[in-house]
């Protein structure tokens, strides 16, 4: 779904887990979108702490620390708090109590089968040690979703059994009470439908993997990044044809450079041969770094007044808990259980 779909009818509703700064994967496969969207409509980013301590309990701060660095990228990258409403998940406790009526809502085996779940499991080895809070997310997430009345959640192609599934709740809620007081949401999937690989070629960009470059990282983060990055390990002299396919430094050149005919030239130069590693290697660092440096000086600038953050995350949070208490009124009416 491109972003042109989204209309200023819409309300979206998205965020990221606390549990680290935020990188060019990020930026690649969100961040960017958000600030073009918060200029189209409504749009709510939730730092999701809670979400984060459903496989991180015991690790606190790892979590509670890094809703400041993550806010921190936020408006670094040009996030308006005036136009997108930033909250923190926890603070918002309309949440867990939509959350506790939803899972009546569904089965211990639809959750088993929710494939997100299954691969996110496979992926943490947590064979039958799941904690109940990471097997029911989809359910915390289905209660984000909807307290917001969301019509339009960005995700990953990964991420659409979610989507659905929180339409499952929001249907067989309506059809409980016999109204339709929540809405059903759409994915808005990125156009390229790819993550952005990490530095050493592998699928995905994570700072647990150690291939990620922050969105704050310095110059010489940046120099020894690109130099790490992995190109074609048969292209052993300049003369030598090498491969683009794979190769991470075109991938990043692809996404960074908008001189489209400019990489067109260098990869044919590339591939057949005189063109050197270093070189594609110096031409992206530039890219990267030209990229990089207002956001790392403005995310300097806000980290110098961390009271100020906070502060616009705590508005954030009463905006967004004015709308979340619509709904759970809603809700409850709905149920029949408010009783003074």
């Amino acid at each position: 779904m491109s972003t042109n779909t989204v209309t200023s009818s819409d309300i979206i509703l998205t965020g990221d887990r606390t549990t680290g700064p935020l990188h060019l994967g990020h930026f690649v496969g969100s961040l960017r979108n958000r600030v073009v969207l918060q200029d189209v409509c409504k749009q709510y980013l939730l730092l999701a702490d809670t979400q984060a301590l459903t496989d991180n309990m015991g690790n606190y701060t790892k979590v509670s620390e890094n809703v400041l660095q993550v806010a921190l990228d936020y408006l670094a990258v040009g996030i308006d708090p005036a136009k997108s409403t930033i909250f923190i998940q926890s603070l918002v406790p309309e949440l867990p109590e939509l959350f506790s009526y939803y899972l009546n809502l569904v089965t211990v085996s639809r959750l088993e089968r929710n494939p997100t779940i299954k691969d996110e499991i496979k992926l943490r080895g947590f064979e039958r040690d799941i904690p109940a809070g990471f097997m029911t997310y989809p359910v915390a997430q289905a209660a984000d979703i909807s307290a917001f009345k969301a019509t339009v959640v960005p995700v990953g192609a990964d991420q659409i059994p979610m989507i659905e599934q929180t339409n499952e709740v929001v249907r067989k809620f309506n059809a409980s009470v016999n109204q339709e007081i929540l809405v059903e949401c759409r994915a808005l999937v990125p156009e390229n439908g790819a993550r952005l690989p990490g530095i050493d070629g592998k699928a995905k960009m994570s700072k647990s993997l150690g291939n990620s470059l922050t969105l704050g990282a310095s110059a010489d983060d940046i120099t020894k990044a690109v130099k790490m990055m992995y190109t074609d390990p048969n292209h052993l002299r300049v003369a030598d044809p090498g491969q683009v396919e794979g190769n991470v430094v075109f991938t990043y050149l692809d996404v960074f450079d908008t001189d489209v005919e400019k990489v067109a030239e260098l990869k044919a130069h590339y591939q057949r041969g005189g063109l050197g590693d270093s070189v594609i290697k110096r031409y992206l660092e530039e890219k990267l770094q030209a990229l990089l440096a207002p956001i790392r000086a403005r995310r300097e600038e806000l980290a110098a007044n961390p009271d100020h953050v906070m502060a616009i995350l705590k508005a954030g949070t009463e905006k967004a808990r004015e709308q979340t208490g619509k709904t759970l009124d809603e809700v409850k009416r709905a149920m029949g259980i408010v009783y003074f």
